[in-house]
């Protein structure tokens, strides 16, 4: 067959392919802006939007929510029942919050919880630590990040001793946030009893494609016997611990709860565990009331019928009357929490968002300068942290509710990573956050710089990053 021919066919496949999945994008994107960004690409650049959408765009999306959701129903059959808050001593607007809140998530409220504010990265790991050398029956801990390093050690140790005392344990880790993890560190794991795993094993049609780069478990949980539950927004690394010298110190937030909600974090344990192994987790279901919080476990992710993640900034941005004070390290929300974020601020309410100064990855710290600029004008505080590197993920709404979890103010972390959070309707706790968050303002600094006033660089780089921020 002659080359000329070869090549002409070559191409009529090319196209062919990228008029399908040009099709297929307008069908099922989520947003009109990603159908008309996709087809765009698919049919002027082929040649690199193939591949990009086999990676981003994931053909296999309905059959993972197919799947999901038989994770979700397996796990919730050995759910026990949790008593569900009083509305007793919340005022209207807080429980009107916390209403908004229990529908996006789902479930209600459940009240009898303890809360502890964990800041120092010291505080944080000697609280987990702690917990888990005190288990007794179980340790479960979900990680996006897990690294083979001295924070990896120490956590591998501690993990093998419990197993060693008849403690069983549980780990499951993200392989894109855990890239690099030695294979040595896992053998040894398993070795020693403790099960390993990370989110997609279970799935060999993700196990070695690229897809599994979009959908990412962010979670950050760990449970030691149905008692105690930690979350926010560590991971397990040196970093964490400020021992990387290029980001500095570490400013992060965890909580250590106690009481009910705690079966709330461990059913989300439970569902992302069958979905990694296909086992559903005989645990103790017996929550116990250890203080009087009421909370509420609000995880996310893309097979979610809803924009669960989306829906939570949105609650917590349009409800707020006097004040709204979100802590993200990246900003990079859709055009929807931009016009609320605007609203907010226009109603009358101290609008401010603190995100990192430091960078870790190049690309989202660049876009969150061109959604700054959108947002000049609007009466939105943007405050970018100084003091180190800022990875905290915070919201507090008013003087009547707080979220401490995993959730970021980005397009990702609201579409397309598996996430968890805790809402506190708490005056006392939500009294905390802000006292904890004034003194991140004062380490910050208000960035009022116009884009057109930044060097060349940030001033090209920035629009562009801006189109990939669905992705980042």
């Amino acid at each position: 067959m002659p080359v000329a021919l070869l090549v002409t066919l070559g191409l009529v496949a090319l196209h062919g392919t990228a008029l399908l999945l040009a099709f297929r994008a307008i069908r099922t994107a989520r947003t009109p802006q990603g159908a008309v960004g996709w087809a765009v690409f698919l049919l002027t650049l082929p040649y690199i939007a193939i591949p990009a959408y086999v990676i981003f765009g994931d053909i296999r999306y309905p059959a993972m929510i197919r799947d999901r959701k038989l994770s979700e129903t397996a796990a919730r059959m050995s759910e026990g029942s949790t008593p569900a808050a009083s509305r007793i001593g919340l005022t209207p607007h807080a429980a009107h919050l916390l209403t908004g809140f229990e529908a996006i998530a789902g479930r209600d409220a459940t009240g009898g919880n303890a809360v502890r504010l964990l800041v120092e990265s010291e505080t944080v790991f000697h609280a987990l630590f702690d917990a888990i050398r005190a288990a007794e029956h179980y340790v479960l801990i979900e990680t996006y990040i897990l690294r083979d390093d001295g924070l990896g050690r120490a956590l591998q140790d501690l993990l093998l001793e419990k197993e060693q005392q008849g403690v069983r344990v549980c780990v499951l880790y993200d392989p894109v946030g855990s890239y690099g993890l030695h294979r040595s560190y896992i053998a040894e794991m398993r070795a020693g009893g403790v099960e390993i795993t990370n989110f997609h094993a279970r799935h060999p049609q993700r196990k070695w494609a690229l897809t599994r780069v979009n959908f990412r478990n962010h979670r950050k949980i760990a449970v030691i016997d149905g008692r105690v539950g930690f979350t926010g927004g560590y991971n397990i690394g040196d970093e964490y611990v400020g021992r990387n010298p290029r980001l500095g110190p570490w400013r992060d937030t965890m909580i250590r709860l106690e009481g009910p909600v705690v079966a709330q974090m461990q059913l989300h344990f439970a569902e992302d565990w069958h979905w990694a192994t296909g086992e559903v987790l005989d645990l103790h279901w017996t929550p116990a009331e250890a203080g009087a919080v009421p909370a509420l476990i609000l995880a996310s992710g893309p097979s979610d019928a809803e924009e669960t993640g989306g829906l939570f900034f949105n609650h917590a941005i349009t409800a707020a009357r006097e004040r709204l004070w979100i802590s993200s390290p990246y900003f990079t929300p859709d055009t929807g929490l931009m016009q609320a974020l605007r609203l907010a601020a226009l109603r009358g309410a101290d609008v401010r968002v603190l995100m990192a100064d430091e960078r870790d990855h190049w690309l989202v710290w660049l876009a969150g300068y061109a959604f700054i600029e959108a947002l000049r004008g609007s009466g939105v505080k943007i405050y970018r942290y100084s003091g180190g590197f800022m990875h905290q993920k915070a919201v507090l709404i008013d003087d009547q509710i707080a979220a401490i979890g995993s959730h970021n103010l980005d397009a990702r972390s609201c579409r397309l990573n598996f996430e968890a959070s805790a809402v506190l309707a708490d005056p006392g706790f939500a009294a905390e956050v802000a006292r904890m968050l004034e003194r991140d303002f004062a380490r910050s600094t208000l960035y009022t710089r116009p884009l057109a006033e930044a060097p060349l660089g940030l001033r090209i780089g920035a629009p562009v990053a801006r189109l990939m921020a669905p992705v980042l």
